[in-house]
């Protein structure tokens, strides 16, 4: 079955030789194993029989080594490695009943102290143990823990610059390892573990440690970026404040303007329908005063040289009527004299006791021709009054005088 390439791999070395050889990451961990063991265990070399497939391409040939199965006994004569019998048996059967459709397609040897370079004898056994094409032959230092690879072509071992480590899963190889470890004593308990899971928690145990390491910094900068943005807040919230009390300044100003205006107005003469009057009416209407004043003094020296005359006493109880008499006497009914008078008689009695009551057709400006017989006492009966507008008053108010 033609197997499709690994896509999570990690590249050793150089790999532009052919074949491509690529190494599950759970043999890789065994080979490890095996290295602490014949390091401790002292100078005897140790070894593992390879198993996988070799797939053969179009333009290249690929090399996938999925299990391995420790050698019960390897031996040494001379520097010849020795490989029995009794090992090559146990060996066919551990690959049929944990890699069955699995291919011994080479070995490993880790020796301590052996050079990495494999002797003419060593090549001797290969290809007598190995004759196929593209078999591999791994060796490995315990102590240095370097590794040379080699593959039988050309009628040799030849060796290869790098390889492949790839990662999936491979319960094969883990159930060897577990039935390995309790063959060998271990617990039951204990787990097997590949070298990609323990280099993914040691690099998630080393985030975690930064991350802590980090936390109280994190936190500092999170604080003055609060402490920032509530700076922020509050110097807008400020500026917009300032705004807003700058406008209602200006509109304070503004009114402040428009009563002083409104104060300057209601000082001038207005007229009945409430426009203010012109100076020609100004004048009209102050000459029309003094042409009232003059007939009612008139009108008075005319009453009391007619009293003289009659033999009549000047205290007389009720001159009010005398004058009213002798106006009627001397003045026709409807004349401009007459109508001044009556005005004039109408107004002392209705503002005598200093306070007035407006009438119809009233303004400011009537109602101190009407007291004082000018336009000069406006501003004092607006100030008195509280009045800003001499154009709001109404019929029936009461006006101080002053």
């Amino acid at each position: 079955m033609e197997r499709q390439l690994p896509k999570n791999v990690r590249q050793i070395g150089n790999v532009s030789d052919s074949p491509k050889i690529y190494v599950e990451d759970y043999v890789d961990t065994f080979f490890a194993g095996l290295c602490e063991k014949c390091e401790k265990a002292g100078t005897d070399p140790m070894g593992a029989f390879l198993v996988g497939d070799i797939q053969n391409g179009e333009d290249e040939d690929y090399v996938y080594i999925y299990g391995a199965i420790q050698m019960h006994d390897l031996k040494m004569s001379d520097k010849e490695y020795v490989i029995d019998e009794a090992a090559w048996k146990n060996a066919y059967e551990d690959c049929k009943q944990y890699f069955e459709d699995g291919e011994m397609l080479g070995w490993f040897v880790v020796h301590p102290g052996a050079p990495l370079i494999p002797e003419p004898e060593t090549v001797k056994l290969h290809k007598k143990s190995f004759p196929k094409k593209n078999t591999v032959f791994i060796m490995k230092d315990p102590v240095e823990k370097e590794e040379t690879y080699y593959v039988h072509k050309m009628n040799d071992l030849l060796e290869i610059g790098g390889h492949y480590t790839y990662y999936e899963k491979n319960p094969c190889m883990q159930n060897y390892m577990i039935s390995s470890r309790k063959k060998n004593g271990a617990s039951a308990s204990e787990t097997v573990e590949d070298r990609a899971a323990k280099d993914f928690r040691s690099l998630a145990r080393k985030r975690s440690e930064h991350q802590k390491g980090r936390r109280p910094g994190s936190l500092m900068y999170a604080a003055g970026a609060c402490v920032i943005l509530i700076l922020v807040i509050m110097g807008v919230s400020l500026f917009n404040s300032f705004d807003r009390m700058k406008s209602v300044q200006n509109t304070l100003g503004f009114l402040d303007k428009e009563t002083v205006a409104s104060d300057g107005k209601t000082s001038e003469e207005t007229t009945d329908d409430g426009s203010v009057p012109t100076s020609a009416e100004i004048e009209a209407v102050k000459g029309q005063t003094d042409a009232d004043s003059a007939d009612e003094n008139k009108t008075k020296e005319e009453s009391v040289s007619g009293q003289k005359e009659d033999g009549k006493d000047e205290k007389n109880e009720n001159p009010e009527n005398s004058l009213s008499e002798s106006n009627d006497k001397k003045e026709p009914e409807g004349s401009d004299s007459a109508q001044g008078a009556d005005e004039q008689t109408i107004g002392s009695a209705n503002g005598q006791d200093g306070v007035y009551i407006v009438e119809k057709g009233d303004t400011l400006a009537i109602i101190s021709r009407k007291i004082y017989g000018d336009l000069d006492h406006v501003d004092t009966i607006c100030k008195m009054n509280g009045i800003t507008d001499g154009n709001l008053i109404y019929i029936g108010q009461k006006l101080l005088l002053p």
